[in-house]
């Protein structure tokens, strides 16, 4: 028994009769160090064969052997824990440093506020006095105003030494936005900083155009860092092309680069950017690797790039990267984003989406810091895969689905890309594209001999405006209730057309919505943007013409579906896949945008589609300063894009044009539809989980609940507090409650708010989820096994375990109770669950 209760570090001694230890030889040693690495935890017959198969270890009992290995697994053991500490340790370090670091900069900050504070009280009481005996000051102040209004800036130099003074310039005012005082910075909502989180996240208050500004660790050397954040295609979503088209070597080992750069427009609404860029790249004398970026708009004696058509020449002022080596490996990174949008060239209503530093903190800053931490995740460990892909290959095909529809929705001419006249209404805009390189790969044939289908592509694509809709919460309804919006036929026909026959993947089963099966497929760190594939089940039947035995699949990437998450863009976009899923697969994305608007302008109704060309102005937004204008999500209004593309041949494309208005208004008038259901001034209101639906069934069935749970278990199941209502308590019950219909198959039709959480969906949704699909097998023969009991006894208990939610999500709970629901008359009317002590695997 004393080997057995040795310490682990004493793995490296036999354990005799007579309580003494003895060292094993080194032999010994190499030869158990070998077998462990084949087997670390060998059985009782294995330890035996050891034996006989060893020589060396003749000498040694059976049971010395396994507490040989015992110790082994205990220091090995130890080693990963004293591993994972280090690293842990390494962070909180880090971040230490980077928090002193901030509450530096802040405490700079408060001085100088408390200084203008003061400057301007004695300016304003100077004022006052002048006002009293000399009244022409007025003339003064309003000249001076107008002086401010309209500053005149004198062309820059362009020359060589010209582009380096500018670059020396631009350094020292990005280092004073990074760790200086140069724009009053505020702490973003919700974001809390961390060993684990994406890091500090702030945004302008007060300052010329939108500005963002995040700092935060990644397990990556600086090198690399720049290298990655400098291809700027690569991790932003909403850059089209960044072209170098001179570079510049300067005498202190810095480079200096021109750049031309576009940027997709986010609507249909909108034209896109573009930017005429000096980006300057050197290292500070600490070491710290910078680079950073601002425009050359107003500049002379060298090169230059007009706006190009479609374009409007937005600004970015001084910007970039700080990026600091962090000691035990890694980088401590400081990303500022300040760009002046031109807000004035869009119609009023779409202006908080270019004047909102939240949603450029969203976009831009933190996609930034989150593309470096999934790099160096999978870096890390490089063994993860997704359905046998690489996380490199499954994120190249998530940016080939997000840079298809953002084509989609711009329709650049120079990609091939012309408009088709109008049918008379202008919600709808049709496009078509065949230039080579957009059909490339779609003129296939079939392999049962029937000729190729497509030899183009067409676009019709719209925007609207929506009120009191949370973006996350509308995706969700889309995401998981295709068939509340999709047609089956376009379905089959969409994937016909790029030869999408059955797809032979693997078939772990996620969520199950009516007639479609989400397959998960990757996700980024934080969860924010997923990829699945879609099988949608039993389409055959639905072209004749075409022989599609079998299912269809459709990859798509969801993003923006935490409501909780300010400012956020929630997307929607799929797009089908071939047989083959390969890498280099033909990809022609469909699908939903919807950006979250500012609150406090006037907002048009949910059913309202808007066209820019007929219904609304573009003006001038002045010379305004720009904070945070984003509004929570949900709260009031939000601008969706739609765009669906169809493969055609040319002969077809006039009936094909037909189709697609017809197929995208009826998209529309179910997004309208649903967008009513969700709205607040409605029943079966889910935004933001915020209140109970309010209707008399409601009331009713709550108080039922309650009743039959103090009749059957002989307790109460709320602990009132004041003058709230019965389904108010129950709505804000802790644990998730949930009825279900008494007939076959029994579905839900009500849930508390945390019974929502829970499964995963909203009021509107739950009555599509079933019962017996939130339980594995094994939970579904516990589950009806001692169903009866409840018809017989009133109510059933159920042990701890695991059930799915909606998405396809493991839920753990603590322990289950179910019981009858009767009504007045004492008959039963459904059944409620009760799960305590849930929560997410």
């Amino acid at each position: 028994m004393m080997a057995v209760t040795s310490s682990c570090k004493e793995g490296n001694k036999i354990a005799m009769d007579n309580g003494k230890y003895v060292r094993y030889t080194p032999e010994q040693v190499e030869a158990l160090e070998r077998l462990y690495y084949e087997c670390p935890k060998p059985s009782s017959m294995r330890r035996q064969q050891l034996i006989r198969e060893y020589p060396i270890l003749s000498n040694i009992e059976p049971k010395q052997i396994k507490v040989w290995f015992q110790n082994r697994r205990c220091r090995e053991k130890q080693r990963k824990e004293a591993s994972r500490l280090q690293a842990v340790n390494r962070k909180l370090t880090a971040m230490n440093k980077l928090l002193m670091e901030e509450n530096d900069r802040l405490q700079k900050q408060v001085s100088q506020l408390v200084c203008e504070k003061s400057y301007f009280r004695q300016q304003s009481q100077q004022q006052a006095g002048l006002a009293t005996t000399d009244t022409s000051c007025d003339s003064v102040v309003t000249s001076g105003h107008q002086h401010h209004l309209t500053p005149q800036h004198p062309p820059r130099d362009a020359s060589p030494a010209g582009l380096l003074s500018i670059a020396d310039e631009t350094l020292t005012e990005f280092l004073s936005k990074a760790t200086g005082t140069a724009v009053e910075w505020v702490q973003m909502p919700g974001m809390k900083p961390g060993p684990d989180s994406i890091g500090i996240v702030a945004i302008s208050h007060g300052c010329t155009g939108v500005a963002a500004r995040a700092c935060g660790l990644v397990g990556l050397d600086p090198t690399r860092v720049a290298e990655i954040l400098k291809d700027r295609p690569s991790w932003f979503r909403d850059c089209r092309a960044v072209d170098v088209i001179n570079v510049l070597s300067t005498g202190n080992g810095g480079t200096i680069e021109l750049l031309y750069m576009q940027l997709y427009a986010p609507t249909t609404l909108a034209p896109a950017r573009d930017f005429w860029l000096l980006r300057y790249t050197s290292v500070l004398e600490d070491g710290s690797l910078v680079v950073c970026e601002r425009s050359l708009n107003n500049t002379q004696n060298g090169p230059n790039v007009p706006p190009a058509a479609n374009f409007v020449r937005a600004e970015m002022l001084p910007s970039g990267y700080l990026i600091r080596p962090c000691e035990g490996g890694g980088s401590i990174i400081h990303v500022v984003d300040h760009m002046d949008l031109e807000p004035w060239s869009v119609p009023e209503v779409l202006r908080p989406l270019y004047e909102s530093s939240t949603l450029l903190a969203q976009k831009t800053t933190m996609a930034a810091l989150r593309h470096l931490r999934q790099i160096s995740q999978e870096i890390s460990q490089p063994n993860v895969t997704g359905w046998g892909r690489r996380p490199a290959a499954l994120r190249a095909l998530s940016q080939k689905l997000s840079k298809g529809f953002n084509e989609a929705v711009n329709g650049f001419t120079d990609e091939g890309w012309s408009m088709l006249e109008s049918d008379g209404a202008d919600d709808i805009t049709l496009l078509v594209n065949s230039s080579p390189g957009k059909i490339m790969g779609i003129n296939l044939s079939y392999s049962n001999g029937f000729p190729s289908v497509g030899t183009a592509v067409l676009c019709a694509k719209a925007s609207m405006l929506l009120q009191n809709v949370p973006p996350a919460i509308l995706l969700r309804f889309l995401r998981e209730h295709r068939s509340e919006w999709a047609d089956s036929g376009i379905d089959a026909y969409s994937a016909a057309a790029i030869k999408a026959g059955p797809c032979s993947l693997p078939m772990s089963r996620g969520g199950s919505f009516g007639g479609q099966v989400i397959l998960p497929l990757a996700h980024t760190i934080e969860h924010e943007e997923f990829m699945e594939v879609i099988r949608l089940e039993n389409m055959g039947h639905y072209r004749d013409d075409m022989i599609m035995p079998g299912d269809i699949f459709l990859l798509q990437l969801c993003s923006g579906v935490d409501e909780n998450a300010v400012g956020s863009c929630a997307e929607l976009i799929f797009a089908p896949i071939d047989a083959s899923f390969s890498d280099d697969a033909l990809i022609i994305p469909s699908g939903f945008r919807i950006i979250p608007l500012d609150s406090g302008t006037d907002a048009s109704s949910p059913s309202r589609t808007l066209d820019l060309a007929s219904t609304l102005e573009v003006g001038t937004a002045g010379n305004q300063t720009t904070g945070d204008r984003s509004g929570r999500c949900g709260n009031s209004k939000s601008v969706m894009t739609i765009a669906f593309q169809f493969v055609y041949e040319i002969h077809l494309q006039e009936n094909i044009a037909a189709m697609a208005r017809q197929y995208v208004r009826s998209i529309i008038a179910s997004v309208q539809r649903v967008a009513l259901a969700l709205s607040p001034s409605n029943f079966g209101s889910h935004a933001g989980f915020q209140s109970p639906p309010g209707s008399p069934e409601a009331q009713t069935l709550a108080r039922w609940i309650c009743q039959s749970y103090r009749c059957f278990l002989r307790m109460e199941l709320l602990k009132h507090e004041g003058s709230e209502s019965i389904l108010k308590s129950l709505w804000h019950h802790t644990d998730a409650i949930l009825c279900c219909s008494m007939k076959a198959p029994p579905v839900f039709m009500f849930g508390n708010q945390a019974g929502l959480d829970m499964l995963e969906t909203t009021v509107v949704a739950l009555q599509n989820v079933s019962l017996e699909k939130i339980f594995d097998e094994n939970g579904r023969k516990a589950l009806f096994a001692e169903f009866p009991q409840v018809m017989q006894q009133g109510f059933m208990c159920l042990q701890g375990g695991i059930c799915l939610s909606s998405m396809g999500r493991a839920v753990s709970y603590e322990r289950a109770v179910a019981w009858k629901v009767v009504n007045d008359e004492e008959n039963a009317h459904c059944i409620c669950f009760m799960f305590i002590n849930w929560s997410f695997v």
